[in-house]
Parts: C-alpha cells; sequence; structure tokens
C-alpha cells in the first residue's frame, strides 16, 4: 500500500447517506476497512484500484474527488460548537463557503479558526485564518515556488475566499512576491477586502480531548470515534451510519487526525449508541497518551514505534496533556503540525544492501505551539531504544513552562500573572479590565470600572453598565 489515493472530502464533511456509497465502493474493491488521511480524506491502497477508479468515484457523489492532481479543503467546521471559536465564526458559515467552491483546488486550501487546536492552521498553501472582524480572514500564504510563507496584504471577504483562491492559483507562477501577487489578482479580480489593522495574534491552549461521547448544550451530544491502527471496518461504518440515518444525524466530519466526530447526536439516542459501540467492541475512551497522534497512512513501522513509545509512557505514569506528536519520514518537503515531531533518518544509497538500524531526530516547535512554525532540533541520529527518555525530558520541559508563556531557550521566561479582579458581562461573559480599558468604547487603560460613565454599554453585546458584576481571574 506504499502509493495510496484520496477521495477528498470537502472540509471533511460528509454525509452518511455518501459514507455509505464509499463504503459500498470499498466492498466492491474486495476491501473491509477504509483508511482516513491528514487532509481530511478517504485513502484507497492503490493496488485495489483499476483504471475506472476516477470516474466510478466521481460518480459517488458531485462533492467528493478523487484525482490525484487536485487537493482537499481543510476545515475546522469539526471544531465549531464543541470546541472554542471566533465569536462571529458558525458552522453554517464554512458550509456557505465549501458550497461556494466550484473549482478543483491544485493548491492546498485550509479555513481554520484561530481558537481552536484540532484542525492545523498552517499545513496548507493557502491558509485562510478567522480574524477578529466578522466574515474576513487573514491569508497566509506558503507557495510552492517561494521560498518563505507570508501574509497577503489584506483581509480577505467569506464570499471571496473561493475566487481569490482560484485566481491565486492561476497567477502566482506569475509572481516574484507578495507584492507582484497582490497587483496580479486586483487586476484580475474584484473583492470586498479590508485594511490588516493589526497582526494576527495567535494565543497558545493545551491540545484538546477529542474522543468519546460529550455533551452540546442540554439535548444534543457528540461523538469522537478513533482507532489506534487508522483501519476503519465497514461494517461497523455501515451499522454507524444507519444509526445516524435513523437519528436525523445529518453530517459526519473526518479530522485531520485520522478520527471521526460527530454532532448533532439526540439525547434520547445515547443510549442506542452506546449499545451499537458496546455491541461492536468500539473502544471511545482512549487515554491521552494514545490520542496525540499523526502518523503515516498504514506504515506499519510507525505504527509499532508509536505503540512502542505509548508502552514506554505508560510504564513511566507520565502525562502528556496538552502535546501532540508525529512520526515522519524525513523529507525536505515536510510541513509538521504538532509539537513534537520523530523524524527516521533515510538510510544512505552506499549502505541500502545492509542491515543497519534505523535512526531518528527529535524536533520540538518553539513554545510547544505548532503555530509558530519554529521547530528546535532536541536529538540527533539516535535509537528507537532512546526515544521514549527523550520524549519523557521534551515532556518534563513543557510541563515547566506550562501556565506561564512558556519560550524557546534564548527566550527569557515571563511569569504567570497574579489574579486580577475584573468586571464580567453577565449576558456575554466578555469581561472589562481596568488594566485594559476598553478601546472600541474608547476608554483609556487604567480607567477603573466605577470610575466608567453610567451610559457604558459592553462593547460587544450592548448590555448596560449595571450588567457587569465583580469577578477575579
Amino acid at each position: 500500500m506504499k502509493d495510496l489515493k484520496g477521495v477528498s472530502i470537502k472540509g471533511g464533511i460528509i454525509s452518511p447517506s455518501e459514507l455509505k456509497q464509499i463504503i459500498n465502493y470499498a466492498e466492491s474493491l474486495g476491501l473491509d476497512t477504509l483508511h482516513l488521511g491528514s487532509r481530511q480524506d478517504i485513502i484507497f491502497p492503490a493496488y485495489v484500484l483499476d483504471a475506472n477508479f476516477e470516474d466510478d468515484a466521481l460518480a459517488l457523489n458531485s462533492t467528493i474527488v478523487s484525482d490525484s492532481n487536485y487537493q482537499n479543503i481543510v476545515c475546522s467546521y469539526v471544531s465549531s460548537d464543541i470546541f472554542p471559536s471566533t465569536r462571529w465564526l458558525s458552522g453554517v458559515t464554512y458550509l456557505y463557503i465549501l458550497e461556494a467552491f466550484k473549482y478543483k483546488p491544485s493548491l492546498k486550501i485550509n479555513i481554520t479558526d484561530p481558537k481552536q487546536q484540532l484542525v492545523p492552521l498552517f499545513s496548507g498553501q493557502l491558509n485562510f485564518i478567522a480574524s477578529e472582524h466578522e466574515d474576513y480572514w487573514y491569508l497566509h500564504l506558503r507557495l510552492p515556488n517561494w521560498s518563505e510563507s507570508v501574509y497577503y496584504k489584506v483581509l480577505i471577504n467569506s464570499w471571496d475566499i473561493p475566487s481569490i483562491s482560484e485566481t491565486i492559483e492561476a497567477l502566482y507562477l506569475k509572481a516574484k512576491n507578495i507584492d507582484d501577487l497582490f497587483e496580479l489578482v486586483n487586476g484580475n479580480l474584484e473583492t470586498n477586502s479590508r485594511t490588516i489593522d493589526s497582526k494576527l495574534e495567535l494565543e497558545f491552549h493545551p491540545f484538546p480531548y477529542y474522543e468519546g461521547m460529550n455533551k452540546i448544550g442540554t439535548s444534543h451530544y457528540w461523538l469522537g470515534l478513533y482507532w489506534r491502527n487508522n483501519k476503519y471496518y465497514l461494517d461497523f461504518l455501515r451499522e454507524f451510519c444507519d444509526f445516524c440515518l435513523d437519528n436525523k444525524v445529518g453530517k459526519l466530519c473526518i479530522t485531520p487526525w485520522k478520527s471521526i466526530i460527530v454532532k448533532g447526536i439526540p439525547k434520547t439516542s445515547k443510549l442506542m449508541l452506546e449499545k451499537l459501540l458496546g455491541k461492536s467492541g468500539i473502544n471511545v475512551r482512549h487515554s491521552l497518551l494514545e490520542l496525540n497522534w499523526h502518523i503515516p497512512v498504514n506504515d506499519e513501522e510507525a505504527l509499532s514505534l508509536k505503540k512502542f513509545i505509548v508502552m514506554d509512557f505508560d510504564q513511566n505514569d507520565i502525562s502528556t496533556y496538552g502535546l501532540t506528536f508525529s512520526i515522519a519520514n524525513r523529507g525536505a518537503g515536510n510541513i509538521y503540525f504538532t509539537s513534537i515531531v520523530i523524524e527516521k533518518n533515510i538510510v544512505p544509497s552506499i549502505v541500502k544492501e545492509f542491515d543497519i538500524r534505523p535512526t531518528y531526530n527529535v524536533l520540538y516547535c518553539d513554545k510547544f505551539d505548532p503555530n509558530t512554525q519554529k521547530y528546535n532540533v532536541y536529538a540527533q541520529d539516535v535509537d528507537k531504544i532512546e526515544l521514549s527518555g527523550l520524549l519523557m525530558e521534551l515532556s518534563k520541559k513543557y510541563f515547566e513552562g506550562f501556565g506561564n508563556e512558556i519560550v524557546s531557550d534564548d527566550e527569557e521566561k515571563v511569569d504567570i500573572k497574579e489574579k486580577e479582579a475584573v468586571y464580567q458581562c453577565i449576558d456575554c461573559l466578555s469581561v472589562y479590565s481596568a488594566v485594559c480599558g476598553d478601546k472600541k468604547a474608547n476608554v483609556d487603560p487604567g480607567t477603573a470600572f466605577e470610575d466608567l460613565n453610567s451610559s457604558y454599554k459592553c462593547s460587544v453585546c450592548d448590555s448596560p453598565k449595571t450588567t457587569f458584576k465583580l469577578i477575579e481571574i
């Protein structure tokens, strides 16, 4: 299965009916399992496919693309409603944007919310990242022929994302830099863009637990499904799709961590679903040590290495809360999106005829935050037996800075702040801090809440000053 072909699912969002069609197709090829890919796609082993694969897969549904010349669009719809999000960004917005893509992208496109951690922000070549301004996005470019990644010069409107993407794909090879590209795009396309008034600021948050049955509101649940070997059995998936159809669950979401999240499960159906999971022997409460890993599809050696390390972690009773790990073959074109990376070194061609033990490099990203896009080398050319100890050392290094601003070795550490008394709006839970003031209401930093005019209103929801209460943070 070294050669794999993906079936692209826009944004990783697929209906139970569409998934059942793919299951039927997989069974017709003699398969009993499916693999999931890191770009929220479904992977088939190439050896079972014939020349009609592209036509067969395209016939399943117009939203499913199988041509290897095109890339899947990644988006963080999967995180909406269940993890923290930008205030204006709802699941419906993602659906409208994805629906507006009428062409098949050849560049990797990510459409993400910076408040969530589940979907990587910068693993694409066109990375649209939500700003604080409603319906406007930063655009981070990591184009194939450019030596450095850059930000586009304006904020992009939600409804211009498909047309901007298509225009950039058509023109970027003619541009030497961002100024050239900006002029070319503006000369070919009218957009409702907005001036960038501040740089994108990303806060670090520990990686979330994304598995098992969890509540949404008072009457619904979401379910995270994960298989440690990334082999999803067709018999169970078919039965699970039937459950979703019978209980009016319209969408399933594939994550970049090769897991499945299903939202909107009615409370009344929870027991029925638990019975289905139990009958099928599905474990939905893996340890955090097990979950936060990203490994190549159908790479038995990488899977074996992960199991070896996780077993060592478990025996030493350590915590990796908030950290993510990946195993990858070292290569110039790799784009990583985990806190810690284990790179397998390439065996020199001169010794390929000999049986030699592989060696590994251990990398960790600056501040242990993948969004910094900067990786530091922690160890080079080490044996497999040394990896667990090195990763445990890195975990301790991470927790030493946990709760402070975690910084790299060459930066000075900043102490954690003491508690501060602030006033919180009881309607929308936004906070007024005397230290910061309220820029939107023209209130200068250092202005005490008691000194605010009685006509002061919450800058988020317009609730009056009387709705604020004193709390500590």
